[in-house]
Formats: structure tokens, sequence, C-alpha cells
């Protein structure tokens, strides 16, 4: 397999069992990995490939664009053993299903994709051919050619998918072939399959419960089924093809086997009315196809996963936190944004939304509503107790008037396994102060120059707002000199600025939580309401991405920042104000690929956001916000 040496290999469900055996053998190899699984990634993998914690139903065309494999082995997939449960009818659609037919959707368009790998299974043959009423002295050698008639759900998920890649063969396949390995009775390490529960309940003193011993399987270990199917990536085989051992087992010896191990084990025969089952794999196409037949049997495989099951460390199962986004009032699309996020990794976190008004809008948006006491009335004890009962373990703050709070507090929040999306406190002062933001950057020039004294300005006209506050409502703009002063006489902590004619725009950004810039995007403000972009258009500006990074990298900031600049008639850049946090219209350049929610969650939970890279649209795109009704 020295052919995998250099080349761009795609693994979905990578931390399953098979993936877990498949991806040290391509690394040995040589191969450049991209891996994707909903787990975490396992301490077995090497550090060298590219891990991608998630849902891959969100996985994007950009994000497979950027990596740009040359074969993809499409791992993922949810199953249960026997009877498939009723819960099973979303999972099985959702994983199997969908995440098959997304994942190709994808694919088909990936420029230098040559090969596609799908591991199937043998449930998928007529199981009359194979499930009787009585024992049976001989398996039924199943053949690629056999009847077929899968025999739950999961199989028809995956003659699903056989049919949609023969399908796309007779359109893609210059580009690329597709082969469909039908797997048999798989079983390895670190899996749910029977024999690793039998073993993990014989290590503990447990009476393990038998169904059908007369029960025939071909047992297919997954050190083997990652083998076969890295061959089959590499052979020019298209279509169907058996992947077992041809060496048919009755689950009575397999018994007689871990008794070896367990001379005192207790078993126990149950009785069912599940059918007998006889089959085995005919592997004349998989022995012509390869030269080659899977290596290993019960014997020589359960001593290994006896040793694995001594040595496995028992972790504790630690569910993902909940999100908790404050001062939700109307944000809608920042909520909605949110959640869309934490799908990406899981549906079972919740996003809780608070406020102090109980009946804002956002209320209908969430998971779970807090109706939230004002931050002078909230100890940060008491945050901390609220969030630990709800199992939040990430906060989003939206509001400029408890940035400070949360900043304060999120050493302590830290401490107690809670994260907050909030840069420290000496950098949130001076982004809330428009008058020391001004004075911050003054020696480069960037910041438009503002003071308290209007006479210290060299102006005809000018522009009069709050020094704290968003402001947006009382600003006084374009004014000359006696207007201003008057205009100022309204206003609590009145700041003066020289009136700059030029074009409006915002830049939003995510610093990592290492103080690294992961991405910006620079937008227009085509259209502003009540000082929010009703309409806004990103655009490309290199210039632009440099200064601002330059700018960051002076301060302390983490997370999301929104910067408000002008772009002057002599083409050059001045910044009004910075907000650490995320602006109303930032959910564009979410959109655009600044994935900010998903990257702040997934460093919460422990993970290296540098194999997720920036991928920003190569299409500008425009943001148009207006009301929209919803039905309870």
């Amino acid at each position: 397999m020295e052919e995998y040496k250099n080349k761009r290999v795609f693994v979905s469900g990578a931390a399953g069992v098979i993936g877990r055996e498949m991806i040290p053998i391509l690394v040995n190899y040589g191969a450049v990995v991209m891996a994707g699984d909903l787990e975490p990634i396992p301490d077995s993998f090497p550090s060298k490939i590219k891990y991608r914690r998630g849902d891959l139903n969100y996985i994007t065309q950009e994000e497979l664009n950027e990596f740009n494999p040359e074969i993809f082995i499409h791992l993922a997939a949810t199953f249960e053993r026997s009877t498939e449960t009723y819960e099973h009818w979303e999972e099985n659609f959702w994983h199997n299903v969908r995440l098959s037919n997304h994942l190709m959707t994808l694919m088909r368009n990936v420029p230098a994709l040559k090969r596609v790998v799908f591991p199937s299974s043998y449930l998928i043959y007529d199981k009359k051919l194979y499930n009787f009423d009585q024992p049976q002295e001989n398996a039924v050698r199943l053949k690629e050619t056999d009847p077929i008639n899968p025999r739950n759900l999961t199989g028809m998920a995956k003659l699903a998918h056989e049919i949609e890649l023969e399908f796309l063969s007779q359109f893609k396949r210059d580009q690329f072939t597709s082969v469909c390995a039908r797997i048999y009775r798989g079983y390895g390490r670190n899996s749910r399959d029977v024999i690793s529960r039998w073993v993990r309940d014989l290590l503990n003193n447990k009476k393990i419960f038998i169904y059908r011993p007369e029960g025939i399987f071909d047992y297919l270990y997954a050190e083997d089924s990652a083998k076969g199917l890295l061959r089959l990536g590499l052979s020019n085989y298209e279509g169907i093809i058996n992947l077992g051992t041809g060496r048919p087992r009755r689950v009575s010896e397999l018994i007689d086997i871990l008794r070896q191990h367990f001379p005192n084990m207790e078993a126990e025969n149950v009785d069912s009315d599940i059918p007998y089952e006889a089959s085995q794999a005919d592997v004349t196409l998989l022995q012509n196809t390869l030269n080659w037949v899977p290596e290993r049997d019960l014997e020589n495989t359960i001593p290994d996963i006896i040793e694995f099951e001594k040595n496995r460390e028992v972790k504790t199962e630690v569910s993902l936190p909940n999100v908790l986004v404050t001062s939700i009032s109307k944000k809608v699309p920042l909520v909605t944004a949110v959640k869309d996020a934490v799908k990406k990794i899981s549906d079972q976190p919740k996003v809780y939304g608070a406020d102090i008004d109980g009946d804002c809008l956002g209320r209908y948006f969430v998971d779970e509503f807090w109706l939230m006491p004002a931050l002078k009335n909230l100890s940060v004890d008491d945050l901390i107790k609220y969030c630990k009962e709800q199992n939040i373990g990430v906060i989003i703050p939206t509001r400029d008037g408890e940035l400070p709070y949360f900043s304060e507090a999120k050493a302590a929040l830290k401490l107690a396994g809670i994260n907050v999306m909030v840069s420290d406190p000496k950098t949130i002062d001076f982004s809330l102060d428009k008058l020391k933001f001004a004075q911050y950057n003054k020696v480069a020039n960037l910041v438009i120059e503002a003071t308290e004294d209007v006479d210290q300005l060299n102006a005809d006209t000018f522009v009069v707002k709050e020094r704290f506050g968003a402001g947006s409502l009382s600003i006084g703009l374009n004014l000359d000199k006696a207007a201003a002063i008057e205009h100022a006489k309204t206003l609590e902590s009145p700041i003066f600025q020289p009136y700059v004619k030029g074009e409006e725009i915002s830049i939003d950004a995510y610093i990592d939580q290492n103080g690294e810039v992961k991405g910006i995007i620079p937008r227009r403000r085509v259209k502003v309401v009540n000082g929010e972009s009703q309409i806004t258009k990103t655009f490309n500006s290199d210039s632009i991405t440099s200064t601002i990074t330059d700018f960051i990298k002076q301060e302390s900031f983490k997370g999301h920042l929104t910067f408000q600049a002008f772009i002057d008639e002599k083409e050059k850049m001045q910044l009004i104000e910075c907000n650490a946090r995320v602006g109303g219209a930032s959910m564009l350049s979410i959109q655009c690929g600044l994935d900010t929610f998903y990257w702040f969650y997934l460093e919460s939970i422990g993970e290296n956001i540098s194999n997720y890279p920036f991928i920003k649209s190569f299409k500008d795109v425009t943001q148009i916000r207006y009301p929209k009704d919803m039905y309870l």
C-alpha cells in the first residue's frame, strides 16, 4: 500500500472501530489525511492528520475543496446490532441516508477526486437466503449476484447509497470511480459489538447471555476491514464486492474460545424467537481482485481484544456543554446562527437565551429561556451556580453594556469550566470608550480624531456623539461648529470628531483564544437604519485585512470584533469605533465563512481550531435584513 504515499485521503466516521485501525495505517504509508467524526479525536491518532470534529452533514463544499482529496473513504454510519429501535428511524435517515447523499453531493464536485470507497453491508442480501427457522449444518455462501432485499433500515440505507454511487458513475466515471464493499459481521477493539461486550462483562466477572449459539456468521476483524478497504481504494475494481473472511464460525465456537481465556466464565443460553442465521461471504471475487483475503481469525484476535479491554482507560462520558446567549432581545438571526453552529458538533447541546425582559421576541427562538436578573443584581457565584445547574459551559454576551461584567468575571468562570466569548478588561475598556479608542492609535493615524473640546479640531463640520454606548440615535452629523456645540448640550458625555466624507464599512474579525487572527471579512454598509446595517455587502480588500490584522495584534482581543470605519475620498480607511462583540449584521460574515460561534464552541470543548480553516466565500454576498412572521 505504498501507493498511498502523498495521496490526500478523506475518511468520514474516522473515530469508529474501522477508522481507528485505518488512520494509523494511512499515516504510516505517508498519506495526507483529513478525518471527520462526531467524536473527539482518538488518542491513538497521529498528530499530523487534519481532524474535523462534528456532524459531517454540515461540512461545506469549500471545506472539501480546500483539502481536495483524491480518495474518499466513507466509513461514517449509525447502526443497531439486532432489532432496530423506534428511535433509529431518525438516526438512520440523518446519519446514513442523508449524510451519504450530502457527502457525495459535495464530493462529486471536488476537483482532485479519483476514487470513492463505500463500506456497505451484507444486510442488503435477501434475508430469506440466510435466515432459518431451524439450525443449519452449513452457512450459505452469499455471492455478489444473489438477490437483494435489505432486512432492516440500515441495510436499506446502504443499498440506497450503492444505487446513488451507481447513478453518479453514469455521469462522473471519467472523473472518479467507486467501489462498494459489503462487509460481514464486524468486530474489533473499542467496539460495541457482541464480542467486545462479552469480553468486558467477563473481565468484570459478569455472566454473559447467549442467543442462538447455533448461529453461523462470517466474523470480520476491524483491522482486516480497514486493510481490505484500503486495498480496494487502490484497485481498479468498480461496483459491488464482498468483504468477509469466507471462513464462517458458529457462535458456540466463539464461546469455546472465550472459555479458554475465562475458564470460570458463566454463560447462559437465552430462549429467543429470532431466526437462526447461517451466512458467509463468497470471497472469490475479492481474492481474484486483490490477490488477498482477510488474514485474521477469532483465535488470534480475541486475545487482542482482551488485552485492549484490560488496559482501556474508561473515560467518564462528559456531555457536551449547553450555550447561553445573553441579552437576546429580538436578535433572532444571531440566536439562529448560534443554534446552527452548535448543531455542526451535535444535536444534543441546548442553546439558552437570557434577557431581563420576559416578553422579548428572542425567547421563542431558543431551546430554553432564562429571565435573567439585571447584572447589578447577579453575583458571579450565582451565575456560576445557574450555569452548573443547566450544564452551560459557553456564554456569548451580545450587548456592549454587559461586556465589562463578563470580562471581569471571565477568569472565575473559566475556573468553573465556563468559557465566555469576551476580551480582557483593559481591551473592553478602551473599545467601549470612544475617546480612548480614538487616542489609542493616534500615532498610526488610523482612527478618526476625537476630543471633548471642539476647539481642538481643525474641521469645517463635525460629528457629535456620546463617548460611551452605542449612541446611534443621539448622534449629530455634519454640523457646523455652533450647531455641534448646541447638540453636545443634549448629551451626557459628548465628544467631537471631524466629519469625514466617504463610504461607510464594517469589518468583522475572529481572534482565537491564543490571540491569533482567524479571519477577517469587510462589508459595505449599503443602507443603515438607526445605526444598524439594513443592507450590507461583503467585499475583498487585502489592504484592509492587513491593516486590521496589525491593529488587532496591538491588543489582547479575543473572540468576535466588529469595527466601524470610513473609506474616505483619498481611499484611506479610517476607523470610527470597535465593538468587541458580534454585531447585528455580522451574520453575513458568518454566512461567508467567518464561523465565529462554531469556532468558539470548538475552542470551549478543547478542540484545536487550526484544523478548521477560515474559507471565505469566493463571491461577494449581500445581506438584506427584514421582519418575518412566525406561527406557534
